[in-house]
């Protein structure tokens, strides 16, 4: 042990460890060391796009085990998105059916972002509109027979615009981000990861 610390050890005449005298101006120079504080748009934009990708885990996962619980939705969808994920992932799991590998995110673009949380009683949120294109090539989805029901002439890729909407913005801006909706959006194809 004290031989892989060893080297660490200062005796005081490292250069590095004596201090350097600081300028004492306010030039533009001496402030540039702090890190420029992010925007609230900065911050919402980073905040969709983890939720997002969190969404396509959780989905993957969902499909891949038909036991574990519709409600992990819950952590990641809300409104239409969530309401549609549940109708689709109940009736695949009574008709059997259950996906092997996992859709891949291949780009994601945040498209524009509204903070607007004038009336979050009739939906007005703060909400974040990205573009994903998703990579399906490893996909299928299977019936308890093990056989294929996905089509020969499925497309390897595809792109969706999300909007990812965040509800609890006055109690929680950075944590409560939701995919809210999504619609299928014609788009150049991304190339498969």
């Amino acid at each position: 042990m004290a031989i892989a610390t060893g080297g660490c050890a200062s005796d005081g005449n490292d250069p590095a460890a004596t201090p350097t005298p600081t300028s004492s101006s306010s030039s533009p120079a001496t402030t540039t060391t702090s890190p420029t504080p992010q925007s609230d748009s900065e911050i919402a934009s980073e905040a969709a796009s983890a939720i997002l990708r969190k969404y396509y885990e959780v989905r993957n996962d969902l499909r891949r085990n038909p036991s574990k619980p519709l409600r992990l939705l819950d952590e990641v969808a809300i409104s239409t998105e969530l309401a549609a994920q549940k109708n689709l992932f109940t009736k695949e799991r009574k008709q059997g059916l259950h996906q092997t590998g996992a859709t891949k995110i291949v780009e994601l673009e945040v498209q524009s972002v509204n903070l607007d949380n004038s009336d979050p009683k009739a939906g007005k949120v703060p909400t974040v509109q990205i573009d994903l294109c998703f990579d399906v090539s490893d996909v299928d989805v299977v019936d308890k027979n093990g056989d294929s029901v996905i089509s020969p002439d499925r497309p390897d890729t595809g792109w969706i615009q999300f909007l990812v909407s965040n509800y609890r913005w006055d109690t929680d801006p950075d944590g409560s981000w939701r995919v809210a909706s999504s619609q299928d959006i014609e788009r150049a194809p991304c190339e498969a990861s």
